[in-house]
C-alpha cells in the first residue's frame, strides 16, 4: 500500500472533528493516509494542535496566527508562540499569511504580521506554510522581501496560474494542492499541478472545506486526501503510486519529519 500520503492541513483541531478525532484517523488510514500536520491559527488553536500531535504519533503541529485573526496578535501572543515553536512536535509555522477575501484584520495588519512570522521562523529555523486567498501580488511581494530560502515555505491549498506557479517556485517555496485539484473547472490549478516540479509538490485536505471529487459537496476529512493524489496523477497522466511516493517523500523532508 503505497498509497500513503504525505502531510496535510485536516483541522483535526477544529470543531467538525474535536470529538471524532480516532474515527477520522481510522477512517484515514484506511484510506492509506497515515501522517498528517494539523494547522494552528490563533494561541488556542495552536495549543490544541501541540495537545492532539502528542495524543497521536501520527500527528504533527504547525503553530501560527492565520491572517483572519492577526488583529488579535500582540507581544504577548508573539511569546506565546515563540515557546509554542519549542515543542517537539512542532515541525513548521503556520498558516500565516494574507487574506483579503474575508478582509476579517486590515490588510497592513496582517502584512504586518506576517511579516513578523516569516522572521520569527527564520530565527527558529523551521518552515513556514502561507495561505494565500485574493492577495497574490502582496503575498509574493512580502515573501520575495523577507526570504525565506533558508528555512523554506509552502503555499497553502495552491490555486494559481503557471505564471504565479514560476514566481514562487522561483522564491525556493513548495507547492500543496488541495481538493481544488480534482475540481472539472479548476482550469487554472490542472495547468499548475501538470508544471510543477514531482520533488516540490505536496498535497493536503484543508478540511473541512474543499472536498474532492467524487465526495464534493459532502464534509471533507483527512483521507480524502487520497482522491486530490489520484486526481493530480490523472492530470499528469501518471500513478497515483507515483504522486503518493513523491509527496510522501517531500513532506517528509520539507518538515523533518523521519520517515517510518
Amino acid at each position: 500500500k503505497n498509497m500513503t500520503v504525505q502531510e496535510l492541513y485536516d483541522y483535526l483541531n477544529s470543531p467538525e472533528f474535536i470529538n471524532d478525532v480516532p474515527k477520522f484517523l481510522k477512517q484515514a488510514a484506511d484510506l492509506d493516509v497515515v501522517k498528517m500536520v494539523n494547522d494552528g491559527s490563533n494561541t488556542e488553536m495552536n495549543q490544541q494542535a501541540i495537545a492532539l500531535a502528542h495524543q497521536y504519533p501520527q500527528l504533527y503541529a504547525a503553530v501560527g496566527w492565520h491572517p483572519e485573526d492577526s488583529k488579535f496578535y500582540d507581544q504577548d501572543a508573539e511569546k506565546v508562540l515563540e515557546q509554542q515553536l519549542t515543542d517537539d512536535k512542532v515541525v513548521a509555522l503556520g498558516e500565516i499569511g494574507l487574506d483579503y477575501h474575508w478582509d476579517s484584520s486590515p490588510k497592513d495588519v496582517q502584512q504586518r504580521v506576517f511579516k513578523r512570522q516569516i522572521e520569527i521562523a527564520k530565527a527558529v529555523g523551521k518552515p513556514i506554510v502561507v495561505h494565500n486567498r485574493d492577495a497574490f501580488e502582496d503575498t509574493y511581494d512580502i515573501i520575495k522581501s523577507v526570504g525565506i530560502q533558508d528555512i523554506g515555505g509552502e503555499m497553502h491549498s495552491f490555486n494559481g496560474d503557471p505564471e504565479w506557479l514560476k514566481k514562487f517556485l522561483d522564491l525556493g517555496m513548495t507547492i500543496s494542492y488541495s481538493g481544488v485539484a480534482s475540481f472539472k473547472n479548476a482550469h487554472d490549478v490542472h495547468d499548475s499541478v501538470r508544471a510543477t516540479p514531482l520533488d516540490r509538490m505536496m498535497v493536503e485536505t484543508d478540511a473541512p472545506y474543499l472536498t474532492p471529487e467524487p465526495h464534493r459537496g459532502e464534509q471533507n476529512q483527512p483521507g480524502f486526501t487520497r482522491y486530490t493524489v489520484e486526481a493530480i496523477a490523472k492530470e499528469r497522466d501518471t500513478t497515483p503510486e507515483t504522486i503518493a511516493a513523491a509527496t510522501w517523500t517531500n513532506a517528509h523532508r520539507f518538515f523533518g519529519i523521519k520517515e517510518s
